[in-house]
């Protein structure tokens, strides 16, 4: 059996040798000790969300702590190619599924969008910082339940010459498309750099964009007959690309 994963809150791993005793306090301690019941002598794995694992054994627990010796510590290399996902906004709380399902799929960078037929609109002021941290923190605590060792980044919401951007400097870019002449599983796809994936909004991306995603050298597919939702097409999207890249 896999041993849980818990985040590093707090706790240097660049520093836990092999022998080092750590702990988990705040919310993670907590959860391991609380919600998880962890017990003395149980295998779990602590990773910093960048990479870095610690294999530990449980020594101890106490009220929402938990003390953890390290038998082994090991970095998990910077996944190549990227899957970058751009999200167009989903309504209510569909961000939040959407950005679980692709961290628990394996996207590495979302990229919250508001498209111009995007029905969802992103917050102004305070409301937008916490609109963000909502998106953040489900891609923490699913990668934690995909016992990722690496959090995907959640970027700041992106302008459509932002996003422009991001495609232009990508080894590839692909819009989703359902009437697209090309099949998302028959694209020559890179085996480095950003492959970047626009999903748009459920009534589409405007043709304006469109005109200025293709001038940054995108190419329009389809994922197959049936049409998805703004909120799962990214995640079945990115699984068909981790597959044709090796990932999977």
């Amino acid at each position: 059996m896999t041993a849980p994963v818990f985040l590093a809150d707090g706790v240097d791993l660049t520093t836990a040798a092999e022998g080092t005793l750590i702990e988990l306090t705040g919310a993670e301690g907590r959860h391991a000790a609380t919600v998880r019941r962890i017990r003395p002598g149980e295998r779990v794995d602590v990773a910093d969300g960048a990479g870095l694992i610690a294999e530990c054994v449980v020594t101890g627990t106490g009220p929402g702590s938990v003390t953890l010796r390290v038998q082994a510590r090991h970095e998990v290399p910077v996944p190549d190619p990227r899957i970058v996902v751009v999200q167009a906004l989903p309504k209510g709380d569909r961000a939040e599924l959407a950005t679980e399902t692709m961290t628990e799929v394996g996207v590495d960078v979302i990229v919250p969008f508001a498209a111009e037929r995007c029905v969802a609109r992103w917050p102004a002021g305070d409301r937008a910082a916490k609109a963000l941290a909502r998106w953040r923190s489900a891609a923490r605590e699913a990668a934690k339940q995909a016992r990722r060792a690496r959090i995907p980044e959640v970027t700041e919401l992106a302008s459509a010459a932002e996003v422009a951007a991001r495609l232009r400097a990508a080894s590839c870019g692909v819009i989703l498309e359902p009437g697209a002449a090309a099949a998302l599983s028959r694209l020559d796809l890179p085996t480095h750099g950003d492959i970047v994936l626009v999903v748009g909004p459920e009534g589409g991306l405007s043709p304006g964009e469109l005109d200025a995603f293709a001038g940054a050298g995108a190419t329009q597919a389809r994922l197959g007959d049936s049409v998805l939702r703004a909120s799962t097409a990214g995640a079945a999207a990115a699984a068909v690309l981790m597959a044709r890249t090796g990932r999977w």
